[in-house]
């Protein structure tokens, strides 16, 4: 049996904190795109988009990223647990700061679910539009989401 080929390097800081991940990808690929997205996200580039984010990180189109997030076997719920090992881990029971991040947007029609009649933070008044309520934490200079279910 042929031994897989190890990721392609990039950006050390990058690898090393997907490296934490590694094995809940079965394939190098996989593993691949998961790092290349979070090289797009942290890119300067102003639209996250697949397609823009695969020319920044230099892949020929958008497919093998479409593909991770849509067909690639790995576990969405395999990540969120061991993210949250990871933040409990950082964290050592000190005491955060928290942020409640409410945005809303104006929106059109009754296609998008949620959309209703609602106060809209940002415009200072009742419209057809859609609310998010996100909490984060804040630890000296680092902010994570704190959108997780329990382990």
């Amino acid at each position: 049996m042929t031994q897989p080929r190890s990721p392609k390097p990039s950006i050390k800081f990058v690898d090393e904190y997907c490296a934490i991940y590694r094995n809940i990808f079965p394939e190098v690929r996989s593993f691949e795109n998961f790092r290349d997205l979070h090289l797009g996200m942290i890119s300067e580039i102003k639209r996250k988009s697949l397609p823009e984010i695969a020319k920044v990180v230099g892949l020929e189109n958008q497919q093998s990223l479409h593909h991770f997030l849509t067909e690639s076997p790995w576990s969405v719920e395999s990540l969120k647990k061991r993210r949250l090992e990871l933040i409990l881990r950082v964290l050592n029971e000190q005491s955060l700061i928290l942020i409640i991040d409410e945005t809303g947007d104006k929106k059109q029609g009754r296609t998008t679910d949620y959309v209703k009649r609602q106060y809209i933070g940002n415009l200072g008044k009742i419209e057809n539009g859609i609310v998010v309520v996100t909490p984060y934490g804040v630890i000296e200079d680092m902010t994570f989401p704190l959108t997780f279910l329990s382990l």
